[in-house]
């Protein structure tokens, strides 16, 4: 499709090196929302003040991509008109549900169990490519990688002594629904990065969605303690986080297939589980279920990406 065809971002290469260094940014965000909340002094019970950090984080996010997308194209990046809407729909997805969502559930859960469940988002971004824009086709292939993903889901639910039936809906509910929220952003981000660029869409949704997020914290109390030269400098790398990795995955998505980019984020969660087990020290949660449900979701990733058409490659 014109320039798409030769740009240097669907180099296998390139894609690769990007994609990975994504997921590991994302992935190391799992120790540090945990580690946040400590420094800032916000109680596992304070959703009010979950929510503006993150809000504070994202406004910080859309600041650095607009910030360091201006300087690198030597222009004020400005959305077209008809790019707010765009923005607004990714704003929601991204960034006001799916976060509002996961900062709620992420007290309620282990590290590890979180960056797990995050993995379903990949599973969810093929199935909503499939069925409902039909960008891709649905194969026996895709279908049965998808139910061995899920297996792994249900495998991280089983205690020493079986299943675990204590699922919550603020808790385990809430991340499978941000992941869900999280899939219908990233195929959302390939449609409309036909029409703008990707680190403007980023940028600014970011900072709507901080926005949003920002005047519902405040608005039900929620406040910041302990702010401090190492708080603030963790703060400042959440927002790099969001800025850097989410403005490139745009770039990603842009040129290549949602299917041969979204295959990457199953290393998200080895990222995730191997930052909170260094960083959290969750390594008691590092079990035969953990490596069991990691082998089952990255098998069940790899297998429904097994290979890519000519036609997916094209699109």
């Amino acid at each position: 499709m014109g320039n798409e065809n030769t740009s240097i971002f669907q180099k296998t290469f390139i894609v690769w090196i990007c994609a990975l260094a994504c997921t590991a940014l994302w992935g190391s965000a799992f120790p540090c929302i945990k580690v946040g909340y400590r420094l800032f002094e916000i109680a596992a019970a304070d959703t009010a003040s979950q929510i503006l950090f993150a809000g504070l984080r994202f406004i910080g996010a859309g600041i650095l991509a607009l910030l360091i997308g201006s300087i690198g194209q030597k222009k004020i990046l400005v959305p077209h008109k008809s790019s707010i809407p765009r923005i607004l729909v990714l704003c929601v997805f991204q960034t006001s549900l799916q976060y509002l969502l996961f900062y709620i559930s992420m007290v309620r859960i282990t590290g590890v169990k979180a960056s797990i469940l995050q993995g379903t988002s990949v599973l969810f971004s093929l199935l909503i490519a499939c069925l409902i824009f039909r960008t891709e086709k649905l194969t026996s292939l895709k279908m049965t990688g998808c139910i061995i993903g899920f297996l792994g889901v249900i495998v991280v639910n089983f205690a020493d002594g079986g299943l675990n039936m204590e699922f919550t809906l603020p808790g385990e509910g809430f991340m499978i629904l941000a992941s869900l929220s999280s899939s219908f952003s990233a195929v959302l981000l390939k449609q409309f990065s036909r029409y703008e660029n990707p680190v403007v869409l980023s940028g600014y949704q970011f900072l709507a969605g901080g926005a949003i997020l920002t005047i519902i914290g405040l608005a039900f109390g929620g406040r910041l303690n302990g702010c401090t030269p190492a708080s603030s400098a963790l703060l400042l790398y959440m927002a790099f986080i969001s800025a850097a990795a989410y403005s490139l995955w745009g770039i990603l998505l842009k040129y290549n297939p949602v299917s041969r980019i979204t295959v990457f984020m199953c290393t998200t969660e080895i990222f995730g589980v191997a930052f909170s087990a260094l960083f959290l020290k969750e390594t008691d949660t590092l079990g035969w279920q953990t490596a069991a449900a990691l082998i089952l979701v990255c098998a069940g990733i790899i297998m429904v990406n097994r290979k890519a058409s000519s036609a997916e490659e094209s699109d």
